[in-house]
């Protein structure tokens, strides 16, 4: 004797294609990490500098830098960290 399910399968089939790319979040942990260090990369090479009171000039970019290092430690954090369901 058989019986039959009515219920689908759980089982999703995996994706194919620029669908399974654009859906992982790896991928936009990755490119907001380059992100972030392009804009680290144009400021060093067009921006400015800081000027403090005393006339100490230092470039912007060693500001910009360690809060992309501080994001980049984040996003990497929350993208490429283990799941629970792992």
């Amino acid at each position: 004797m058989a019986t039959m399910m009515n219920e689908t399968s759980a089982v999703k089939p995996p994706r194919t294609g620029t669908a399974s790319l654009v859906l992982v979040p790896q991928f936009w942990g990755a490119v907001a990490i380059v992100a972030m260090w392009f804009a680290v990369l144009f400021d060093g090479v067009y921006g400015g500098d800081f000027v403090s009171a005393d006339g100490t000039r230092m470039p912007s970019a060693i500001f910009i830098a360690f809060f992309a290092a501080l994001s980049t430690w984040a996003v990497a954090r929350r993208a490429f960290g283990r799941s629970s369901a792992d």
